[in-house]
């Protein structure tokens, strides 16, 4: 059997899920499940919440206004998502966009945009952030929506950082030759997997004030992400490989 269902429409929702629950979706979910996907009383979804796992649900019969849903069983239950928090200076709409699916499809729990001198985007809509993440979450089988926090300048944002969440600074002028090897080195003797900051700066670079306040942290691993410059949505997805194929949830 397959990990995940793929042919049933998922459909990410605020309400909590129990047996024979009954969900009335907002306007935009109504619409969507009557007039793009054409349900009918019977046809099945699957629903998830973030917090209660992933459920079947079947539309229901003699739903006056719209679509109802009636909750059936759970198939999945609820797993903690990847600790790991995503740090960018944010781009613009359509690339920003393309990041945030990114950054959701390799488990990033927390999206966090970072003001620096260099960030191109100079507003940022995290609604539309909100709905790029629930939509990949909808897509790739994902329990969690990760959250979307409001942009923050550089120094706020690390400063908010725990003690002891390692922080991966991805920075083109880090004479790391083995970016493999210098995540290895950061893993705790231990073994267990570490709560984990990923930061990825603008396509302009750091200016060298940032870069003095990242190296700053404890604990920090400064990576340089091969021998070509990435534009940024590339290195988000080259970045978080790395640290989920070393440190994070893929082992």
């Amino acid at each position: 059997m397959a990990r995940y269902d793929f042919r049933t429409p998922r459909l990410h929702v605020e309400d909590r899920l129990a047996p024979g629950a009954r969900l009335v979706p907002p306007p935009m979910q109504q619409h969507y499940l009557k007039d793009v996907l054409r349900l009918k009383p019977g046809d099945g979804v699957l629903v998830f919440n973030g917090a209660d796992g992933e459920w079947t649900a079947v539309v229901a019969e003699g739903a006056k206004r719209g679509v109802a849903l009636r909750l059936d069983a759970q198939t999945r239950p609820q797993t903690a998502p990847c600790d790991l928090h995503y740090l960018f200076a944010p781009l613009k709409r359509s690339r920003l966009a393309y990041m945030v699916q990114k950054a959701v499809e390799m488990g990033a729990s927390r999206l966090q945009p970072v003001l620096t001198r260099h960030t191109q985007a100079e507003r940022v809509n995290t609604a539309r952030m909100r709905a790029n993440a629930i939509e990949a979450a909808e897509q790739c089988g994902i329990l969690t929506v990760p959250v979307v926090a409001e942009p923050a300048a550089l120094s706020n944002a690390l400063s908010d950082l725990a003690d002891g969440r390692i922080l991966v600074f991805c920075d083109e002028d880090a004479p790391v030759a083995d970016p493999l090897a210098a995540l290895a080195a950061a893993l705790p003797e231990t073994g267990e997997k570490p709560p984990l900051a990923v930061l990825v700066g603008p396509e302009g670079g750091f200016h060298a004030d940032e870069r003095a306040l990242a190296l700053a942290h404890t604990p920090v691993v400064r990576l340089a992400l091969g021998p070509r410059i990435l534009r940024a949505d590339t290195a988000a997805v080259a970045a978080l490989a790395l640290v989920q194929a070393v440190l994070g949830d893929w082992g």
